[in-house]
């Protein structure tokens, strides 16, 4: 049984930073892709991020390209979204997921989910 937890949300001013992490237990880790989703209230999930697990390929929406980065800690079976110059439209619920094969930005591919945290920028 796989199992998603992100952890490292909350509430920053605009400029501010934040780090996010995700711990998949029962996971190899060493295939397949992490991602970051987010979704804001009334809006649909959205792509924000992936890494590819076997390569470390890297892959960003516009939205945060140059302002977040993914990294990862293979000996904690951790991957981080490190969150800079946020904005207020940066706020949102996010989302960590593990992709066993399938398209990285496409959210339905995703086989695991975590319980998401809350982002919140104000202004």
């Amino acid at each position: 049984q796989v199992q998603v937890v992100e952890s490292g949300g909350g509430l920053v001013q605009a400029g501010g930073s934040l780090r996010l992490s995700c711990v998949a237990s029962g996971h190899p880790f060493t295939s397949g892709a992490v991602g970051w989703f987010r979704q804001a209230p009334g809006k649909d999930r959205e792509f924000v991020a992936a890494v590819d697990k076997v390569d470390r390929s890297q892959y960003y929406s516009d939205s945060v390209k140059g302002r977040f980065t993914i990294s990862g800690d293979s000996a904690l079976n951790t991957e981080y979204l490190q969150m800079n110059s946020l904005k207020p439209e940066d706020t949102a619920v996010y989302y960590c997921a593990v992709l066993r094969s399938g398209r990285l930005r496409l959210a339905n591919d995703y086989r695991y989910w975590g319980q998401g945290t809350q982002v919140t920028v104000s202004s």
